[in-house]
């Protein structure tokens, strides 16, 4: 099977190099991963001690932060390695200050994970959510390395739980500890063998949980707000932007929307901009007017969204009108602002629980919209209800990180 595994990553390599002459993030992906092991050659030293994090994304990054940090503490004298697989996340926070090297995850193949655990030689791993790389994990394995899943979820319909899912189940003998999100996945791990699990939670909610204590200020947003009930949208993808537009353009309320889209290329930027109707302006032209006076306001850049969502008096969090579904809805959340969102959620647990709290509320169509906000936007005691559902929910779900940590401690005397 690792014959047919490996012939099968090779043949992927290569088409990868292919597309990446059309596919500008294709090609990020390839050329990233370029100047990987130079990168490391000059950062990590043979006789450092080192502690590696795999996150797929930007969401398991920001998902895996704070135990980073809190590992970073406990072990002061080991450089930390942050790898991610996608451009997505490696592009955003490729220049990470908690990180002594940051690189792409070279792809899965036997020479690859060879190489790649010769230069970092880490004394711990750590996967963070998902992303089960054979060759890495055999390689681990074979040099009895810990190597720990945190806020791990599985579902039935993953291969490890289906009768042709034995390769993939010998790959999770690599983990020292499962640490899972909720009683669900444990079960199902129990079910294939692996006793080795703990519920943490998400550790999600001590990221956002920390964001209280930062400030938060943006003295633009003041500017633009002026006392006014704001609908801060974030990660919009156009499906959202036409409703919302919509919206934005019949409506005859005494309130102002941020928008925060989730590709901010000037094309999209400018189509959204043109559908809206009311006064609107961009974050880039802000200085150029007196922001105040305009009812719409366009982030054309990226890294406000949550410090933004602490002027909200309404969020709206986009993405729940396609796959794979809704964005991170614990950004509002933690600020205490209530939710409106697409269909498309039941793949997130945070969002599913929040719905069914009623903090959070699904819309299918623009009748819908309307409604929805219309309610929060005459009724302020709903509005805050709604947000104290949210902001509880969210206090009441952090921890995991402590549990984390503790496990590790322990495991290392």
């Amino acid at each position: 099977m690792f014959l047919l595994y490996n012939l099968v990553v090779h043949i992927a390599e290569f088409l990868l190099r292919i597309i990446a002459f059309f596919s500008p993030k294709i090609k990020l992906f390839v050329e990233g991963r370029k100047t990987v092991f130079s990168n490391l050659q000059g950062k990590i030293s043979p006789g450092d001690k080192t502690i590696w994090f795999h996150a797929a994304s930007l969401g398991e990054y920001e998902q895996g932060l704070p135990v980073i940090e809190k590992i970073k503490e406990q072990f002061p004298s080991h450089k930390i390695v942050i790898t991610f697989f996608s451009p997505s996340g490696y592009e955003v926070r490729k220049n990470n200050t908690i990180a002594d090297a940051t690189v792409y995850l070279p792809l899965d193949t036997k020479y690859n994970a060879q190489k790649f655990l010769h230069l970092v030689h880490p004394e711990m791993v750590f996967f963070i959510k998902y992303e089960y790389w054979p060759n890495y994990l055999n390689e681990l394995k074979k040099q009895k390395t810990k190597t720990y899943l945190i806020s791990g979820i599985f579902r039935e319909k993953q291969s490890f739980f289906k009768w042709y899912g034995g390769f993939y189940r010998n790959a999770l003998q690599t983990f020292n500890c499962f640490f899972v999100q909720n009683e669900s996945s444990k079960q199902l791990l129990q079910g294939i063998g692996f006793h080795n699990v703990k519920i943490a939670g998400d550790t999600r909610f001590d990221r956002v949980a920390s964001i209280l204590e930062r400030d938060n200020t943006l003295d633009f947003i003041e500017d633009f707000k002026n006392g006014t009930t704001t609908i801060v949208v974030g990660s919009s993808w156009p499906k959202d932007e036409e409703l919302l537009a919509h919206y934005i353009n019949q409506s005859a309320q005494n309130v102002k929307f941020i928008i925060a889209p989730h590709n901010i290329k000037t094309e999209q930027i400018l189509r959204l901009k043109d559908s809206i109707s009311k006064k609107t302006v961009l974050f880039s032209e802000k200085d150029n007017q007196t922001i105040s006076e305009c009812d719409v306001l366009i982030i054309d850049t990226i890294g406000l969204l949550t410090k933004i969502y602490s002027y909200a008096d309404i969020a709206y969090v986009g993405g729940g009108f396609g796959n794979p579904g809704v964005h991170n809805i614990l950004e509002p959340a933690t600020f205490g602002v209530p939710i409106v969102i697409g269909p498309n959620y039941s793949h997130f647990a945070e969002a599913t629980a929040l719905v069914h709290l009623e903090g959070c509320q699904p819309v299918t169509n623009e009748n819908e919209l309307k409604d929805a906000f219309d309610s929060l936007i005459q009724n302020k005691d709903e509005r805050f209800e709604k947000g104290h559902i949210c902001s509880t929910f969210v206090q009441m779900n952090k921890g995991g990180t402590d549990i984390i940590l503790k496990h590790i401690k322990n495991d290392s005397l």
